[in-house]
């Protein structure tokens, strides 16, 4: 999954390996949905963990009910302002259709069985082992700070 190059917000080019060594969560997230405040939740894991070797990884994505129409500049405003973001958040990208981004063209179709699977809405999770191994897959109704995800990630700070 390291393997990939991705876009910052503001226009970078990332490389994922660069994470190597640290626990990540993926997420694909929506400015205009039900589940938006799951960004305070998102930020607060970011915040507790960070120091223990762990990110999270915001993707916007406007595939579901065109839920995030804005400009980057736009989007990373809106988190910073509502939300609070400092996670790093990247470029919108494509999940549905017939190109989607390479970084979720690989967590849904080359995953283990039980992580791979088309994502069918915003805030779906996607928690990565700081070996690069997708190890746990986590649907937008699971809150950033349930137990079932802390406990999880926790299984995988460094």
């Amino acid at each position: 999954m390291l393997d990939v190059t991705v876009t910052s917000i503001d226009g970078q080019e990332v490389d994922l390996k660069d994470y190597r060594g640290k626990a990540l969560l993926v997420v694909n997230t929506a400015s205009e949905c039900g589940y938006t405040r799951q960004y305070k939740g998102l930020q607060e894991l970011h915040e507790r963990y960070e120091d223990q070797g762990f990110a999270v990884l915001g993707f916007p994505c406007n595939d579901f009910g065109a839920q995030e129409p804005g400009e980057e500049s736009e989007i990373q405003a809106f988190c910073q302002k509502n939300y609070g973001v400092t996670f790093p958040l990247f470029s919108k990208v494509r999940i549905k259709g017939s190109e989607p981004h390479p970084l979720y063209a690989y967590l849904t179709e080359e995953t283990a069985e039980g992580i791979r699977g088309d994502v069918r809405w915003n805030f779906t999770k996607f928690l990565v082992s700081p070996e690069g191994e997708v190890v746990g897959r986590f649907e937008p109704k699971v809150e950033p700070g349930s137990d079932e995800l802390t406990g999880a990630i926790e299984a995988q700070l460094p």
